[in-house]
């Protein structure tokens, strides 16, 4: 797992992320890779303050996520590029 990484749920508003890592079994790694939730993709989250589902953009396509397993996607702050 990267340094500085945390719960997706726990995430603040309207900041790039990166997914850090998927900490869940199989079943629950394979729904995600196939909505393109994956170590690598950047990720934003929507609307952490509201109840209910987490509504997150990933590769431009916005998606509902349940706050459990939002706590199993480990994401850390994205890393910019030398200039940006």
């Amino acid at each position: 797992m990267k340094e500085k990484s945390f719960p997706l749920a726990l995430a603040p508003s309207n900041n790039s992320l990166e997914v850090a890592e998927i900490v869940a079994g199989y079943g629950l790694k394979t729904r995600l890779c196939d909505m393109g939730i994956v170590p690598g993709a950047e990720i934003k989250l929507v609307n952490p303050e509201t109840a209910g589902p987490i509504i997150v953009e990933v590769k431009g396509t916005r998606l509902a996520l349940g706050r459990g397993v939002a706590q199993h996607v480990m994401v850390c702050e994205k890393q910019r590029g030398p200039g940006g």
